[in-house]
């Protein structure tokens, strides 16, 4: 703040910037003005510059709007939704999201109608956080949509609601989405079955995903689940060409304290990346076999001090 104030609090520089006839010098008074201490004051301000003629301008304000939990601010807030630049529906939907307020939750879902795009798949980001049950139906038919980013957001409200009669379509969607971040969500979300049978194909599907990190994602949702009949390939998934899948399913067959899984994650305990090592370590104490002593033994004179660390604990947990 300078020392040049107007009546209301706010620097007379700052409020000259915000009527600037440069659009962009004027979204970055709004920065600056939302970092000011009074609401009271920059409430109304932010609430004009939704209405600013230029549409980063717009989208600022939405989005300092956020965690402003008067009624003005979400009147101001629901009427941009559907503003012509999705950019600043999106960020409105997501401050009212932030409000953690459910009866906004019909508003949104009256806003889906007329938003696309990044837009519509803000709204369903803060229908996720809401967890209105009403966007069950909505969102089992925007995992069909043209855009990646509304499947994205779509899925991800599916699996908040953890409703099982989403799992069929989320375990579809998991194995023959075209993006693979849609499938990973997907997986992910597999992870809320009440029962392991529903998913499990899918899950095993996954297993062999051409992305990794949807991979990945399966042998966590497997371990989650404790899937004690996916053992094999989750073993199996110890020799995957990506050490980040290796230590999630390392990790995975330590909650299931797989003896079967002792030969896998002895070897393991001396490759290359020294967080897989780290991941088998812990997975031996955990399944708590005197057979896998020799190796944790050995890891005892491992280069990384973590590692030995972990190699001692694992020890002491087999030796209780």
């Amino acid at each position: 703040m300078t020392a040049l104030t107007t009546q209301n609090g706010i620097s007379a520089q700052l409020k000259l910037r915000m009527i600037d006839a440069d659009p962009e010098i004027r979204r970055i008074a709004l920065m600056d003005l939302a970092d000011s201490e009074d609401e009271d004051l920059i409430e109304p301000l932010l609430i004009d510059a939704l209405h600013d003629v230029d549409a980063n301008v717009r989208a600022e304000a939405a989005a300092a709007l956020e965690g402003y939990e008067s009624e003005a601010v979400v009147a101001a807030l629901i009427a941009v939704l559907t503003d012509s630049d999705p950019q600043v529906g999106a960020n409105a939907a997501l401050s009212l999201g932030e409000l953690k307020d459910a009866s906004l939750g019909g508003v949104l879902l009256n806003a889906l109608d007329t938003s696309s795009g990044y837009a519509k798949a803000a709204i369903f980001r803060a229908l996720k956080e809401l967890k209105v049950p009403g966007s069950l139906e909505p969102a089992l038919a925007a995992i069909a949509d043209a855009d990646a980013g509304v499947r994205q957001a779509a899925v991800g409200v599916l699996g908040y609601l953890k409703n099982p009669h989403a799992l069929a379509s989320l375990s579809r969607v998991a194995t023959q989405d075209a993006d693979s971040e849609v499938r990973r969500i997907a997986v992910g979300a597999l992870g809320f079955a009440p029962s392991l049978p529903a998913v499990f194909p899918a899950l095993i599907d996954a297993l062999n995903d051409a992305s990794w990190q949807v991979r990945e994602e399966a042998v966590m949702t497997l371990g989650k689940l404790r899937a004690e009949n996916a053992i094999s390939q989750l073993i199996a998934a110890m020799q995957d060409s990506y050490w980040q899948v290796r230590i999630k399913a390392a990790r995975s067959l330590g909650k299931l304290k797989s003896r079967e899984a002792l030969p896998a994650l002895s070897e393991a305990l001396f490759h290359a990346v020294s967080n897989l090592r780290k991941e088998a370590a812990v997975a031996l104490g955990e399944v708590g076999d005197a057979r896998a002593l020799p190796a944790l033994e050995k890891a005892l004179e491992d280069p990384d001090p973590d590692v030995r660390k972990l190699a001692k604990l694992a020890i002491s947990q087999i030796a209780r």
